[in-house]
């Protein structure tokens, strides 16, 4: 058996082991990751008596992208998937084209699955996750962002988070294929490619090597923190919850980080969008730092406002947002 191969097909093993799903579909570019992923989701999901589907995203974002995917595909099939599919996408919309093709992908991905009782998954490696966390801690985007990518986050699976892309490189070498290489992997207008081509590097200089390990293990780790917490938080929200709103008697009574959480949970379940820290520090203000203000605007449309002992969340149309108080 080949070394990498086999590494590749263990870590697949360990995640899909414990788990329970009626098809497992994988993701396919035709990159080293998504290869070896497909090699051993095939070899591996066959012997779990699962059907194997490998997806195959096309963005359509470069001359000869449809023959690129439909190799991918063929290739897929002959590493053992029992289907290939294309999905070809329209990548439009804010926020750049790395964001732009990510939501496209994504989406075309999740309307393929055929039931709720399946598995798509991604090659993300171990050195895919250290991107993400130097992403999270240069945005100053909280712990959440630098917990980075969960290994599992139905209907999205992530077995490689703790296998080096060297290995998924080694693992297609021992098997005889030839990825494809993105020309946009060495495009220096992207972030990610200059934190792996430029950033990356030069911690691995400076630090002495094991930099990609290190930042996974503080992602896993702030990913434990992070689950107990959310815990804590669900449990907080139960005892809040109020006729039309939140109890504020109830929350006044927790630490403020343990609040933040309860309202980000209460604040997307009511349909905002896109919180932010500054959203989130504002609303609790509504409870730890009370001093009649009025109401906080939020993406999506909506008001939280404190009236009556309660924290209500309103249309903007429908809000009051006087800084009036009856009952406070």
């Amino acid at each position: 058996m080949n070394e990498q191969v086999a590494a590749v097909r263990r870590a697949v093993r360990e995640f899909l082991g414990p788990l329970s799903c009626g098809e497992l579909n994988i993701a396919v570019s035709g990159g080293a990751d998504s290869l070896a992923l497909a090699e051993a989701g095939a070899y591996v999901g066959h012997q779990f008596g699962l059907p194997v589907r490998a997806l195959v995203v096309d963005h359509g974002l470069q001359e000869g992208s449809a023959r690129v995917a439909a190799e991918a595909a063929d290739l897929a099939r002959k590493l053992g998937a029992d289907t290939a599919e294309v999905l070809t996408v329209q990548v439009t919309g804010p926020g750049g084209l790395e964001a732009a093709a990510r939501r496209a992908r994504y989406a075309a991905l999740r309307n393929a699955l055929s039931h709720g009782n399946t598995l798509v998954l991604l090659g993300h490696t171990r050195d895919d996750q250290a991107e993400t966390v130097l992403l999270g801690l240069g945005r100053g985007s909280g712990p959440r962002s630098v917990a980075g990518m969960r290994p599992l986050d139905p209907p999205w699976g992530r077995p490689l988070l703790n296998v080096p892309r060297s290995v998924t490189q080694a693992a297609c070498a021992e098997l005889g294929i030839e990825p494809w290489v993105d020309p946009q992997n060495a495009d220096p207008r992207f972030t990610r490619v200059r934190l792996r081509t430029e950033v990356l590097p030069l911690l691995e200089d400076v630090l002495n090597g094991g930099v990609p390990a290190a930042l996974a293990r503080t992602a896993a780790q702030l990913r434990e923190d992070l689950e107990t917490l959310d815990a804590l938080a669900e449990d907080l929200l139960g005892q809040a919850r109020a006729l039309r709103g939140l109890d504020i008697g109830v929350l006044a009574k927790a630490p403020a980080p343990l609040r933040r959480r309860v309202l980000r949970r209460w604040l997307l379940d009511a349909g905002a969008r896109d919180l932010t820290d500054a959203h989130l520090r504002s609303v609790d203000a509504l409870i730890g730092d009370w001093r009649g203000q009025g109401g906080v605007w939020l993406p999506g449309s909506l008001v939280a406002e404190r009236s009556h002992g309660r924290l209500a969340v309103n249309r903007r149309a429908d809000a009051r947002i006087t800084g009036n108080t009856r009952g406070d």
